[in-house]
């Protein structure tokens, strides 16, 4: 049995075409050590992006905001990844995968700054902006720039790799940001001084990378479509659905983990890190499964996780136990890992590498728009109606979606050809 997706040819119209990838040919060596400045790139952006996660009851009481605030602050990242991948999604199929790195790592070195020197919640919403926006520009160029450095027996791997990176660094983010919040002085500071100075290092070893497009020397910077070819549309959006639903628990455990914990009587700001790290660690890991299950049973199992994962979340809340919030921390992680490893995977094998970095555009769209809008509404119930109304009414919503996504997975899969 294969897969649901189908392999593309590499011909290709439309906004991106006329970019090629080049045939990189490096010594052996010289090609694990570009592929790692580009990881390594990655992770550090995707560190920046989670420092904040546990320090937000601080900023609370430094500046006077609310709770609800915060889920703004945070819901105003999502939303810059948002419009950058929108605006900025083709930019590293239009000028090159380096340059889009480069630019990518500089704003993270900005928003570090204005977390080093903020003084009030304007600061802290301007750096979340520009955080989106690295996070944006890194996401669709490294997954890109990895799956072009890897040999072609080695595509898949390089999609792997990417979401190891991108979620190892959401996850390093969340563990460092609240150790430091519980343990360390100048909490506020000192965190923010080593991530950028991480973040000029990645942007130096990216003198290691070769360039693995030919830019087409066209600047499009208008707001694109979100275009997948017609052939891989259904197993796209039913991933990205999936993968945005896991994305959704994470964004809300990212944004009030610690108004959760607070329920079950746990202010330890190091423990509301450690649990959204391990959401965040289980993704990473959940792209294990992928290769575990196999590609068609990889997508189920996540839905089911996921429907499972949900159920947790409501018993810990009405029932004020901890032990099932963290099993659905890691549970959540690791179907959404399932789904994700689904979705970039099969864009390695199905879309055209001139259409690749808009697809992975499209997908990470979705995935960060899902991530934005359930943070804010969960914050906003529960300064109406209390944490464990605000996270049941959620567990509902994201298991009802869950379910639903898995009963068109099903039919889908019984309309098709036999084989198939």
């Amino acid at each position: 049995m294969r897969s649901e997706w189908t392999a593309m040819p590499s011909g290709g119209t439309g906004a991106g075409a006329g970019t090629c990838t080049r045939t990189v040919r490096l010594p052996g060596h010289r090609r694990r050590l570009a592929t790692a400045a580009v990881a390594f790139a990655f992770w550090t952006t995707m560190v920046g992006t989670t420092v904040p996660t546990p320090l937000y009851p601080l900023y609370e009481r430094a500046f006077g905001f609310s709770s609800s605030a915060a889920t703004v602050v945070f819901a105003v990242y999502a939303g810059g990844v948002v419009v950058g991948l929108l605006v900025l999604g083709r930019l590293a199929d239009q000028v090159g995968r380096r340059p889009v790195l480069a630019a990518a790592l500089l704003l993270s070195v900005a928003a570090a700054a204005l977390f080093l020197l903020a003084q009030g919640l304007t600061a802290l919403l301007a750096g979340r902006v520009l955080s989106g926006l690295s996070a944006a520009l890194i996401t669709a160029a490294a997954t890109a720039g990895l799956t072009e450095l890897a040999p072609a027996a080695r595509r898949a791997r390089a999609g792997i790799l990417a979401l190891a990176a991108n979620m190892g660094g959401l996850a390093c983010g969340t563990l460092l940001g609240g150790i430091t919040a519980q343990y360390a002085p100048a909490p506020l500071r000192i965190l923010w001084g080593a991530q950028g100075a991480l973040a000029v290092i990645a942007l130096i070893g990216l003198v290691a990378v070769p360039e693995t497009v030919t830019p087409t020397g066209r600047v499009s910077l208008g707001v694109q479509r979100l275009r997948v070819p017609a052939a891989a549309r259904g197993p796209f959006l039913r991933s990205a659905l999936v993968s945005g639903s896991g994305f959704a628990v994470l964004g809300v455990f990212a944004s009030v983990s610690a108004l959760f914990l607070a329920e079950l009587g746990v202010s330890n700001l190091a423990a509301s890190g450690l649990m959204v790290g391990l959401a965040f660690l289980g993704t990473a890991a959940g792209q294990l499964l992928v290769g575990a299950l196999g590609t068609r049973n990889a997508l189920p199992a996540a839905c089911c996780g996921l429907v499972v994962a949900a159920t947790l979340i409501a018993t810990a809340l009405l029932g004020r136990l901890l032990v099932p919030l963290i099993a659905a921390s890691v549970l959540t992680g690791l179907a959404t890992g399932a789904a994700v490893g689904d979705g970039v995977t099969g864009i390695a094998a199905s879309v055209a590498p001139e259409r690749r970095g808009e697809a992975y555009s499209a997908f990470f769209v979705i995935l960060y728009a899902m991530l934005a809008a359930p943070a804010v509404g969960v914050g906003a119930l529960a300064a109406a109606y209390g944490p464990t109304a605000a996270g049941t009414v959620f567990s509902a919503a994201v298991a009802a979606l869950a379910a639903a996504v898995l009963a068109a997975l099903v039919r889908a899969r019984a309309r098709a050809p036999e084989g198939a």
